[in-house]
């Protein structure tokens, strides 16, 4: 009978520590999966933003154009960009094309310092003043988006998620970043 009951107490505590493991396994994975949902919520508020941005852009450009339609270089820039915008898949393409359309979009300032009329403009005014609002919730988007990747990165590297993460196929998320041509401003030239 001591043979039985040293052996049942071993099974039980097997029992016990495979039944702990497994919660501890499946509380991680809950965890990662919701980490993971927060990732594409931020991502996806990143891509609403940008499409709000997008979606101004053609009424900035067309008064604009009122002014300065013989530049057709910027507005073709324009066009492209809001293009690769709209075709983006992961956040890098986001990236990317967030970048080429702030680029086009920096040139189309420098051609709006000249035409000082096109400043004072009620619709043009109107237009900058959301352009505004959107790129200042797209800074909290994309911060926010780090946020949770960085949150959700962290996770699937510390341990024991890290073996949690690797059976279940969760991998790391990049980050949202600027390219090297958005860290500088561009230069207007008022003498000219």
């Amino acid at each position: 009978m001591k043979k039985m009951s040293k052996g049942l107490i071993a099974l039980i505590a097997i029992l016990v520590v495979a039944i702990l493991l497994a919660i501890l396994a499946f509380g991680n994975y809950n965890s990662l999966v919701s980490l993971s949902e927060d990732v594409r919520s931020s991502q996806a508020d990143i891509e609403t933003q940008l499409q709000r941005r997008s979606d101004l852009i053609p009424n900035l450009v067309n008064t604009v154009k009122g002014y300065a339609a013989h530049e057709q270089e910027v507005f073709s820039a324009i066009a492209d960009a809001r293009a690769q915008l709209a075709g983006a898949g992961s956040i890098a393409d986001l990236a990317e094309a967030d970048s080429s359309l702030t680029s086009a979009l920096n040139r189309l300032m420098v051609v709006v310092e000249n035409y000082p009329e096109l400043k004072s403009d009620a619709q043009y005014t109107a237009l900058m003043d959301e352009l505004a609002g959107t790129e200042n919730r797209i800074a909290v988007a994309r911060r926010d988006y780090n946020e949770q990747a960085r949150t959700y990165n962290g996770k699937i590297r510390s341990f024991p998620t890290v073996l949690v993460a690797g059976m279940m196929g969760f991998e790391r998320v990049d980050y949202f970043e600027a390219s090297p041509e958005a860290q500088s401003a561009p230069q207007v030239d008022f003498g000219a």
